[in-house]
């Protein structure tokens, strides 16, 4: 994981598979309130965690993320605490935020 760490610097990392990243369905208001908090309408869900770099989940695991702050080469998930690394096969949907927030 050298190349997370290298673009990434001091920030955990999280390896995830059967992953599904949320494209949330808001308005333009609330679309303007999460640009101005430096964010974007990404949320992701994976299923199965592969590693946790500051072992908060184990293997197996289940994650939601909060909303992304960048999503970089259709594989790297960065949130404000974590940078998600999309491994294998996934999927890209859009969801109400109701929706995506209730998941577990």
């Amino acid at each position: 994981m050298g190349l997370v760490q290298a673009l990434y610097p001091r920030k955990p990392y999280c390896l995830v598979e059967d992953w599904t990243i949320f494209r949330a369905e808001v308005t333009e208001d609330e679309l303007q309130k999460i640009h101005a908090a430096g964010q974007l309408p990404l949320v992701l869900f994976a299923h199965n965690v592969r590693f946790d770099s500051q072992r908060r989940f184990d293997v197996g695991d289940w994650v939601r993320s909060t909303f992304a702050v960048s999503f970089e080469d259709g594989f790297l998930f960065e949130t404000r605490n974590t940078v998600y690394v999309l491994c294998g096969g996934g999927h890209e949907k859009p969801a109400s935020l109701k929706t995506i927030f209730s998941f577990f």
